[in-house]
């Protein structure tokens, strides 16, 4: 009897064991499928992506863009990108898309500085851009900017790298919406969804974001024409209440180190199809161009009056256009782009260098222009 309670016991233990591991196969099994399944849509959606997150969310991007061409190993360029990136790593919260654009060269050299920067459980999701492919979808564009805002033309592909922001509409993926646009000379101090959430605050016209310059570059350029004309176009601003419309307490200029851009508006604009334009362009540069007194005129002043000459690429479009059309751009406060670079304190602005200079809100980028050293 006992015998055969204790078989009867067995057997209802061996037909419960396996139910469960019936049971568990085809969970196990279930789970690979929608495993499968997953990386089948990361494959198809993230295209030449080279480090995917270990969970793929499809949800708002936040696109980064670096110019990275011209490098060598020994490059302090080389460098900076990578502290860079280790520092964007460590202080955002949100995941970065880096969009990265390089020559051939370039490129070798910064898969190996990322492979430095990836240790841990960190993960990066970065796509590049040949520079030559880019510059022809903006070749337009860089022939009408390069002789008004280039101090030495050079060669297509090195005029084209000063003028990228302008037509990166047209070589990022029609997907992105937004992009901020980085120098490699920064270090940020607070989180970058700062930055990105400035967005949230663009006026319904402006297509892109920038800081404040902050030295008197533009008083300089503009110094005879100002002597001629009762214009605040140069002038520091006399506080902090910045307006987006006009700019009635001075006017800067802009420093193109951060820039924010709405690609969606900028596709759509049909204004800013006619800005970029050259007979707009043009139209710029005449207007504050050099007054002579043509009693004492030496050729080289003759070869400058008839346009305004800047140095610095895209940032003097985006000053002039700042100035004839602030609409189009939203002022981000100097804490988004806190230039350190003091050039211009040393060439005769000692006296007033400071009101440029100075800064009072609370500081999320720091940037080391002119090849100032970044304090962290």
């Amino acid at each position: 009897m006992w015998k055969i309670r204790t078989n009867t016991f067995l057997n209802i233990c061996i037909v419960i064991s396996l139910f469960f591991l019936f049971y568990y196969a085809v969970l196990t099994q279930t789970t690979l499928e929608q495993r499968r399944h997953l990386r089948r849509n990361i494959k198809k959606d993230v295209g030449n992506v080279k480090f995917l997150p270990s969970i793929y969310k499809k949800s708002k991007e936040y696109n980064i863009w670096i110019i990275f061409t011209k490098v060598t190993n020994v490059s302090t360029l080389s460098y900076k990108f990578r502290d860079l990136i280790h520092n964007l790593l460590n202080v955002s919260s949100v995941p970065l898309k880096f969009n990265i654009i390089v020559d051939e060269v370039s490129q070798v050299i910064a898969e190996n500085q990322i492979a430095d920067v990836l240790y841990g459980n960190k993960t990066l999701v970065y796509s590049f851009y040949d520079i030559e492919e880019s510059a022809n979808r903006i070749q337009d564009i860089v022939k009408v900017m390069t002789p008004h805002f280039s101090s030495k033309p050079g060669t297509y592909y090195s005029d084209a790298l000063f003028y990228i922001s302008l037509g990166l509409y047209r070589i990022a993926p029609l997907s992105q919406q937004y992009a901020i646009l980085l120098d490699c000379d920064l270090f940020f101090k607070k989180d970058i969804s700062l930055l990105f959430n400035e967005f949230d605050n663009f006026k319904s016209t402006a297509l892109f974001g920038l800081a404040p310059e902050l030295t008197p570059v533009y008083l300089h350029v503009l110094h005879m024409y100002k002597a001629k004309h009762n214009t605040t176009f140069g002038d520091y601003y006399r506080d902090n209440n910045i307006s987006n419309d006009v700019h009635p307490r001075g006017f800067q200029g802009y420093n193109s180190g951060v820039v924010l851009i709405n690609l969606a508006a900028q596709r759509k604009s049909l204004e800013f199809s006619k800005i970029i334009s050259n007979a707009s362009v043009q139209a710029m540069t005449s207007k504050y161009r050099y007054d002579l007194n043509w009693g004492l005129v030496s050729c080289l002043q003759i070869l400058c009056y008839f346009r305004f000459r800047g140095h610095l690429g895209d940032q003097d479009f985006y000053t002039l256009v700042g100035y004839e059309y602030p609409h189009l751009i939203q002022t981000l406060n100097c804490g988004f782009n806190r230039q350190l670079c003091t050039w211009w304190r040393d060439h005769g602005y000692v006296n007033i260098f400071s009101n440029y200079f100075k800064c009072e809100h609370d500081i999320v980028v720091l940037h080391g222009n002119c090849n100032t050293r970044i304090p962290k």
